[in-house]
């Protein structure tokens, strides 16, 4: 039988400790939410493995690093409200969620919406929502927010999205350029997110985030 408890312990040793990551309630969040229940169950076993996990065409779940990088960044607050774009599972909705006062998981995919009720009801994270929503639209009537994350490439951060994030709010996203991409971190000052690249992940574009092709003959 596999030793799941002792996986996550060596995920946070060698890959969320070593990269600067040590601030004491994500290092606890992440050594409590069970990663293996937040993937397919045929792939369980690969739930800790240092790398992107795909869990539908175009979708994944982002490699426990980056994840902890970008909390970090964001440093939440327990008295925030977080939107987790492209929940997909719902893992970061759970680790956000012992972070946070409440999230927002919008996910568009039914079947990914479904399991990740279910899997956040078995961990006990009852201050997640689950929205079955297109992330590039946000959630509107739940905002404003604290902090909104994008579990997934963008090219482009919609205005929509700036609209729903408090004045003084954060916000962490993957841009992508082609195969290449950088973690960004925003924060909203007079009405302007302001970015600042932070380290470099990689992850597929989400619908809605790619940037409008110009048509050249």
């Amino acid at each position: 039988m596999t030793d799941f408890a002792a996986r996550r312990i060596m995920m946070v040793d060698t890959q969320v400790r070593p990269s600067d990551v040590t601030k004491f309630p994500i290092i606890e969040a992440m050594l409590a939410i069970p990663r293996e229940q937040f993937v397919p169950a045929s792939m369980m076993e690969a739930a800790y493995v240092g790398e992107t996990l795909e869990i539908a065409p175009g979708r994944v779940l982002l490699e426990a690093r980056t994840l902890a990088k970008m909390l970090d960044a964001l440093d939440l607050r327990a008295n925030e409200l977080v939107l987790d774009l492209g929940a997909g599972l719902g893992y970061s909705s759970a680790v956000m969620a012992q972070l946070a006062e409440a999230v927002i998981a919008v996910e568009p995919i039914e079947s990914l919406a479904d399991d990740a009720e279910a899997a956040l009801e078995a961990v006990g994270a009852s201050n997640v929502v689950v929205e079955r929503l297109m992330p590039a639209e946000g959630a509107p009537r739940h905002g404003p927010y604290d902090v909104i994350v994008v579990q997934g490439g963008v090219e482009q951060f919609p205005e929509a999205l700036a609209d729903q994030l408090k004045e003084g709010g954060r916000t962490a996203a993957i841009f992508m350029d082609r195969a290449l991409g950088v973690v960004r971190i925003g924060v909203k000052r007079q009405g302007v997110i302001r970015w600042r690249d932070a380290f470099n992940a990689a992850a597929p574009v989400l619908d809605g985030f790619a940037k409008e092709r110009a048509f050249a003959l």
